[in-house]
C-alpha cells in the first residue's frame, strides 16, 4: 500500500504496483556431459503511474518502504517530464478485481531433486546417441527449464490479485554427420519446445527417451532424400502442426498486437500490415480461423488475469478470413475497442507490461489427417520445418521443410528434399481450404520490447491444407 499511498499523495490520477518474483533453474547436458546448473532469482517491485495524463514507470529490487517510495517518486518525475501537452494516456474502464489463483503441481518444481532431472536427461542422451540411417549425432544439447513466477498486483482502483505459475519445458538440438555432410536439427523441429504450466509431471508424461529417439530416426530418414519437390507447378500442400502453428504466431499474432499496429514496435521488432481502424477487413478465406487464449489449462502462456488486472479470455483474431479482434491493453483499448482483452504482460519486475500473445493457434476443423490425404490428388506434405523468416511488416513469409513427402492420388510417397513455401500473408490465409480435427501445441519464448522481454507462449495448429500454391 505504501506505493499507492505515495502516488495518491503526489497527485497521480492512477497508480499500480506489481510485486514480481521469478525463480529459474536450468539443467543441461551437452554430448553426455552435465553442464553447470543455471540458477536465477529475480524479485522486485514495478510501479506505473499516470500524472497529468502522462505515464511514468519506476522499479526497485530493494523491498523496503523507503525504496518503494523512491521508486514511486521516480515514476512520477518520469511522467511529469514526458508531459508536453500532447495526447493524454488514458486507460479503459475495467472492473476492479480481488482474487488469488495458482497453477497446481503434482510434482513440485521447488522440491524437485536435481538428480531426477539430470538422470532423465542422461537417459534421453543415451537413447539419441546411436547412429541412425548413416547419421551419427556427436553433438547433442538437451535442456530442461524449470521456473516459478509469483505476482502480487494492486492498483488505485481497488484491484488486488495474487498468482503463482510454475512452468517446465524441454528443448534439444543435435548436430548430425554423415559422409562429411553436417546438419543441425532440433527435437521438436523448428527449435520449439515441449512443456507447459504445472509441475514436473508434465515432462514425465512426454516419455522423452522414446519420443526423442523416435523423432531423430524419422528426421534422419527424410534427410537422406535427394528427391526434389515439385517446382514451377501449382500443387496442394498439407502443413503439419509443427509448421502451421508458427504461421499463426508470426503472421497473425504479432501483426495483431495493437501497440505494433500503432507503430510503437517499429524500431524494435517491426511493424504490422494492419493499420488503425482496419477491423472486419478480409485477410484470408472462409477456413482461416486464428485465436489466442491465455486460459488453456496447463499451457505455457496460461494466466487468469493480465498485468493490468483485467480478467483473461479467448481472443478470436481471425474469423472466416476476416480481422475480428486485435490484442489490447487498457490504453490501446481506448483507441480501438473500448475494453481491454487482457493482453498486457511483463516478464519481470523491472519492465513495463507490453501487449503480448499467450497461446496463439489455428483453430481445428472437422477433417481427419487421413481424409486430407485421400482428398489430395497431387501435392506435398510438409510435416516439419528447419528454417523460416518473415519481413518486418509480417507480409511475406518463407518456410523450408525438414520432413516432407510427395502426395500422389491420396497417398504419401517418397520423401522430398527441402521444399520451400514462400508466400505472402494474404495468399497464405486465402489458400487454406481445410483444417483437421487434431491439435498440437509447442512451447516457446516470444521476444518483444526494449529491454527485451521473452514471454512464455504456446503456438498450435491442426494439420491444414493449402490449395494451388507453388513451391520453391
Amino acid at each position: 500500500m505504501a506505493a499507492l499511498d505515495e502516488a495518491s499523495r503526489l497527485g497521480c490520477g492512477y497508480a499500480e504496483v506489481r510485486l514480481h518474483v521469478n525463480t529459474y533453474t536450468g539443467y543441461s547436458l551437452r554430448s553426455g556431459v552435465t553442464e553447470p546448473t543455471v540458477l536465477v532469482d529475480s524479485r522486485g517491485v514495478g510501479i506505473r503511474v499516470i500524472c497529468g495524463g502522462s505515464l511514468g514507470f519506476g522499479a526497485t529490487n530493494v523491498l523496503s518502504r523507503q525504496s518503494v517510495v523512491e521508486a514511486v517518486n521516480m515514476a512520477v518525475k518520469m511522467a511529469k517530464a514526458s508531459g508536453d501537452g500532447g495526447e493524454k494516456y488514458v486507460l479503459s474502464a475495467e472492473e476492479s478485481v480481488s482474487d488469488n489463483w495458482s497453477v497446481s503441481e503434482a510434482k513440485s518444481l521447488y522440491e524437485l531433486p536435481s538428480e531426477t532431472v539430470v538422470s532423465l536427461l542422461r537417459d534421453v542422451d543415451s537413447a539419441s546417441s546411436r547412429e541412425v540411417k548413416g547419421f551419427s549425432f556427436p553433438v547433442r544439447l538437451l535442456r530442461i527449464d524449470c521456473s516459478t513466477e509469483q505476482k502480487l498486483y494492486m492498483n488505485s482502483e481497488g484491484s488486488k490479485i495474487s498468482s503463482v505459475v510454475p512452468r517446465v519445458s524441454f528443448h534439444s538440438v543435435f548436430v548430425g554427420l554423415r559422409d562429411g555432410e553436417r546438419v543441425t536439427v532440433s527435437v521438436p523441429p523448428g527449435y520449439s519446445g515441449l512443456g507447459g504450466s504445472g509441475g514436473f509431471e508434465l515432462i514425465e508424461k512426454l516419455r522423452l527417451e522414446e519420443y526423442v529417439a523416435s523423432r531423430l530416426t524419422e528426421i534422419a530418414t527424410t534427410l537422406s532424400s535427394t528427391t526434389a519437390p515439385p517446382r514451377g507447378e501449382r500443387v496442394d500442400v498439407i502443413l503439419g502442426p509443427n509448421v502451421a502453428s508458427l504461421t499463426s504466431h508470426e503472421s497473425v499474432g504479432h501483426p495483431f498486437e495493437a501497440d505494433r499496429v500503432l507503430g510503437r514496435e517499429a524500431a524494435q521488432a517491426g511493424e504490422s500490415y494492419l493499420k488503425p481502424g482496419e477491423y472486419n477487413i478480409r485477410l484470408g478465406g472462409a477456413e482461416a480461423y486464428v485465436s489466442d487464449d491465455p486460459t488453456i489449462p496447463n499451457s505455457m502462456g496460461f494466466y487468469l488475469y493480465d498485468d493490468e488486472g483485467v480478467k483473461a479470455r479467448r481472443r478470436r483474431l481471425l474469423q472466416a478470413g476476416y480481422v475480428s479482434e486485435l490484442l489490447h491493453n487498457r490504453a490501446t483499448a481506448t483507441k480501438f475497442a473500448g475494453r481491454s482483452n487482457a493482453s498486457a504482460r511483463a516478464v519481470r519486475y523491472s519492465v513495463e507490461p507490453l501487449i503480448r500473445m499467450a497461446n496463439t493457434y489455428i483453430e481445428p476443423g472437422d477433417w481427419s489427417f487421413e481424409e486430407l490425404l485421400k482428398d489430395t490428388r497431387r501435392g506435398v506434405y510438409i510435416k516439419s520445418f528447419m528454417e523460416w523468416n518473415i519481413d518486418d511488416k509480417r507480409l511475406n513469409q518463407r518456410y523450408v521443410g525438414l520432413e516432407a513427402f510427395l502426395i500422389e492420388n491420396g497417398e504419401l510417397k517418397a520423401s522430398v528434399n527441402r521444399p520451400i513455401l514462400e508466400i505472402s500473408t494474404p495468399k497464405y490465409w486465402s489458400s487454406i481450404d481445410a483444417r483437421a480435427k487434431d491439435m498440437e501445441f509447442y512451447s516457446g519464448m516470444c521476444g518483444k520490447g526494449d529491454p527485451m522481454q521473452g514471454a512464455p507462449v504456446y503456438f498450435g495448429s491442426p494439420h491444414i491444407r493449402l490449395r494451388d500454391v507453388v513451391l520453391g
